[in-house]
């Protein structure tokens, strides 16, 4: 056999086993997928999502004002294309009793985000955890390690579609955080007849995110909870949340320092639309000092939100129009008569600066020419009102104003509704 015939059917052979190979790759991972949905033993399924804009800031708050906000501190007439959050996740389950989440994360790369010494983005790990389902009896599930916590990644979040790749929820604007390294327990029920879903998400963590507590300083874990209920076919959801972490705990009259919020979420969720409303109220103890001149006093805080939400189809699954309106009030205890300005103390103070009110509205269309991709051209804005006494000008009133074109896509599974989420409609 001469050389060139030996080539041609090493060749042809090698086509054959790639064609066969590729053809049962795929069909490992169609049935793997659907295994995984069954809970099936060995079986997993990668998945991801992306988000990011081409944006244009047509105003800039003078005085750089919303701290952790994605457009604070980015110039007037600044343009950029962008990404804001890159997920790579993978999904295993052990066996009918145990499964795994593992997400790797690059996101906020702009701001302060997830950024090396030479500006690339990067990921971390934000998700890997271990659950033991049905634990104690059925329904129940036990999860171990970096988790999704009850704030709301699994519910809130997910009630109004456009809250993440469009604006944080209000709560996560002020950083309560998302995902924490603990222990937890979640339960989701139905009635007999499938009318009614309720349940609950209780868990114990490190309070830190992604990072190692320092073991050197103080250690103060953060308590969440939070109940839920489905009515009327799970159209009508409520949900209440509650969490608490110590701040400061040491002697002495203002020592005792902590952070408890309570939130409540009210929504209808329909195919074709959803409205819904979720606000809440942190209670600051001994977190604020109040300046006036040289006296500075440690005073308790009280911040309050509110946000409203609606979207709705106006081509079915293709077409669909959304606004978003926030009211947030970062210490409604502000007495500026007393007090020329205000301060934040330990972990609260990237998060509740208390001398500059917000409104923030957000409005946009969403167009889907296929499952799982949207175009989506909106509007973001954020006003600041100065609380401080005797303002004037940009001082007392101003504002970030943004227009974007914004691309998000998922793969491998609709992540807004994992099989263990308490959201009711795939859409």
């Amino acid at each position: 056999m001469t050389r060139t015939r030996l080539s041609k059917l090493l060749l042809s052979t090698l086509v054959v086993l790639l064609t066969s190979f590729t053809s049962i790759q795929a069909q490992y991972f169609w049935n793997s997928d659907s295994a995984f949905r069954a809970g099936a033993p060995n079986s997993g399924r990668l998945w991801g999502y992306v988000f990011g804009d081409v944006f244009y800031k047509s105003h800039a708050d003078s005085l750089n004002r919303g701290g952790n906000n994605q457009y604070t501190n980015v110039k007037q007439s600044a343009t950029q294309f962008q990404f804001r959050r890159i997920y790579l996740g993978y999904d295993y389950n052990i066996s009918k009793t145990f499964s795994t989440e593992f997400l790797l994360a690059a996101e906020d790369d702009f701001n302060g985000g997830d950024l090396l010494q030479n500006n690339k983005f990067t990921p971390y790990i934000k998700l890997a955890n271990l659950r033991w389902k049905n634990f104690l009896f059925r329904g129940n599930d036990l999860v171990f390690g970096l988790q999704p916590t009850p704030a709301f990644p699994y519910l809130t979040e997910n009630l109004f579609t456009y809250s993440r790749p469009i604006e944080r929820t209000i709560t996560d604007i002020r950083r309560t955080p998302s995902f924490d390294f603990g222990l937890g327990l979640q339960g989701r029920f139905n009635s007999k007849d499938r009318a009614v879903v309720y349940g609950y998400h209780f868990l114990v963590a490190n309070g830190s995110g992604a990072k190692p507590q320092n073991l050197a300083g103080n250690l103060y874990k953060w308590f969440y909870g939070d109940v839920f209920v489905g009515l009327l076919n799970r159209k009508l959801i409520i949900d209440y949340y509650a969490d608490y972490q110590r701040q400061n705990w040491a002697p002495g009259n203002h020592g005792h320092a902590a952070r408890q919020m309570n939130k409540l979420a009210v929504a209808w969720v329909d195919k074709n639309f959803t409205i819904g409303t979720e606000g809440f109220i942190n209670n600051l103890k001994q977190c604020e000092t109040g300046i006036n001149g040289a006296t500075k006093d440690t005073l308790d805080g009280k911040s309050s939100g509110i946000t409203f939400y609606a979207h709705v189809n106006i081509v079915k699954t293709k077409l669909r129009a959304w606004a978003r309106y926030d009211l947030y009030n970062p210490n409604t205890n502000y007495d500026h008569s007393a007090y020329t300005k205000y301060a934040t103390l330990y972990g609260v103070s990237t998060s509740y600066e208390p001398n500059n009110k917000e409104r923030f509205l957000s409005i946009g269309i969403d167009y889907m020419p296929v499952n799982n991709v949207h175009v989506m051209p909106n509007l973001w804005y954020n006003k600041y009102i100065g609380q401080q006494a005797n303002l004037v000008g940009a001082a007392a009133k101003d504002h970030d104003l943004v227009w974007r074109l914004t691309f998000y896509f998922t793969f491998g599974k609709l992540f807004q509704n994992p099989n263990y989420s308490y959201y009711p409609f795939l859409h």
